[in-house]
């Protein structure tokens, strides 16, 4: 055995959408119900786990078998989905052998290594991200079923249906075509394969979806709480200022403001802050508890909560290859690559504060406690015990990279003598301030070119895909 397709049929009352494919086979009730698989291209089988069907050893020990190649279509779920049902039969995932200290700090994963993704290729080669619509603009001759959905809400999300009758058997052969589908696709694109490089990438990024990041949930849960309080105490205040029923209504404030003579097209944060300016003070503490309300928001801390695993650590917050134009990584769920900043003074006493749970100290204390409970988001996340998160960034990374590549001797000669200052010096050169609107007019030029760059690329590859792979032409 070489390579084995896989495809898989689960249930669990946890929101995969929400939650993610970790949290989402942590459930008590999490259980694979169809497993559908072929070996080396052969004929699709499909084992219906309900009835007491047992997966074949030689197929167990494949599944453990660094050797043997295991593919799948987003194979990040059937990866994790079948670390759990393997755990539950005792069999032993760590490919460390507890020597390691992936071994010994975080949950344990079947190794990524032998794992190919047939979403990472199709992304690769420029193509949706979805089984059905790559199965589509490549015109394959068998077709993901559209009963499929439907079939899912029935069987696999609570409350859960008894996997007899008609609708059963029509599951057990969504399940079969999905595989047939996948193996198309690896067909179809053979002949482009992807670099051993991209692989390594792919292998990494399991990796820290697997370790995931540790959070401090008493922070988090009394986030939320506080959160909550503060909505209820602002709109109870905009409620007697300006007896509307529903001043979070666009339209009813709109038309509020209206009767007191004052007119917007919007109320967004730009409006709202343009507004404040030339209203009088009436109308101004009706607008400012307003922008407070906006920013009234923890879906960051509710992602926490929904994503959150047994061990207190946060998976799968990376998507690999989810900007298939440009293979950049994409965000998940908390979207880790998009956090506030922090800049209040006293971090570690509003944070100290939160953690508490202590509503009346922040209002008293601080101007906006949706402001502080946003600065806090980052402070969310905690190392290990003797260690510390460093915060870092690139400081103009595309207009620095892109001018090298397009031979801008200005804007990259100004680079170079500001980083030769500060390896120097350990500061900016006040000097080279007085060069800032250049030097922005240099980044936005180098930064407009990069957009045209994109472009062409995006044009060539589609034109690419075409003459190579014979894309069908769907009038889009």
């Amino acid at each position: 055995m070489k390579s084995i397709s896989i495809d898989l049929e689960t249930r669990s009352s946890v929101d995969l959408g929400k939650s993610g494919v970790y949290r989402y086979a942590e459930a008590e009730d999490f259980a694979i119900l169809l497993f559908g698989y072929s070996v080396d291209g052969g004929a699709v089988e499909v084992i219906d786990l309900t009835c007491g069907a047992q997966i074949p050893q030689e197929i167990l020990d494949a599944l453990t078998d660094e050797s043997v190649i295991k593919w799948a279509f987003n194979a990040n779920f059937e990866r994790v989905c079948l670390s759990r049902y393997l755990s539950d039969l005792g069999i032993d995932l760590d490919p460390f052998h507890a020597n390691h200290p992936l071994s010994t700090e975080c949950a344990h994963f079947l190794n990524p290594r032998s794992w190919r993704c047939t979403m990472v290729w199709s992304a690769y080669m420029g193509l949706p991200l979805s089984l059905a619509a790559v199965g589509r603009v490549l015109g394959l001759e068998e077709q993901k079923m559209t009963e499929g959905k439907a079939l899912i809400r029935y069987f696999s999300a609570s409350p859960f249906h008894e996997p007899t009758g008609e609708k059963w058997e029509l599951f057990k052969s969504y399940n079969r075509r999905d595989v047939e589908v996948e193996m198309a696709i690896q067909q179809r694109l053979s002949k482009y394969p992807v670099p051993p490089s991209v692989w390594e990438e792919y292998v990494l990024d399991q990796e820290i979806n697997d370790r995931g990041i540790r959070l401090d949930m008493p922070l988090v849960e009394n986030a939320v709480q506080i959160d909550a309080c503060t909505k209820e105490r602002l709109t109870d205040r905009l409620k007697a200022l300006t007896k509307l029923e529903n001043p979070n209504s666009v339209a009813q404030m709109k038309a509020w403001l209206k009767e007191r003579g004052v007119e917007t097209e919007s109320l967004d944060k730009k409006s709202v802050t343009a507004l404040l300016a030339n209203v009088p003070t009436p109308l101004k503490e009706v607008l400012e508890l307003r922008q407070q309300l906006a920013k009234s928001s923890v879906k960051k801390y509710q992602a926490m909560q929904n994503t959150i695993c047994s061990d207190g650590r946060a998976r799968g917050m990376f998507q690999f290859y989810g900007a298939n134009r440009t293979g950049r990584f994409s965000g998940r769920h908390i979207q880790l690559q998009n956090l506030p900043q922090n800049h209040l003074a006293d971090l570690e006493c509003a944070r100290a504060l939160v953690r508490q749970g202590n509503y009346d100290a922040l209002e008293m204390l601080y101007e906006s406690v949706p402001d502080v409970l946003s600065q806090l988001i980052r402070t969310a996340f905690i190392p290990k015990e003797g260690r510390k998160f460093i915060v870092a960034d690139f400081s103009a990374i595309e207009a620095r990279v892109l001018s090298w590549l397009a031979k801008g001797a200005m804007a990259h000669g100004h680079f170079c003598q500001e980083r030769r200052h500060l390896l120097r010096h350990g500061k900016p050169d006040v000097s080279l301030q007085c060069g800032q609107a250049r030097r922005e007019r240099a980044s936005e030029t180098v930064r407009e070119g990069s957009g045209v760059v994109e472009w062409l690329r995006r044009i060539r590859r589609c034109a690419e895909s075409v003459r190579r792979i014979g894309i069908r032409d769907e009038g889009r």
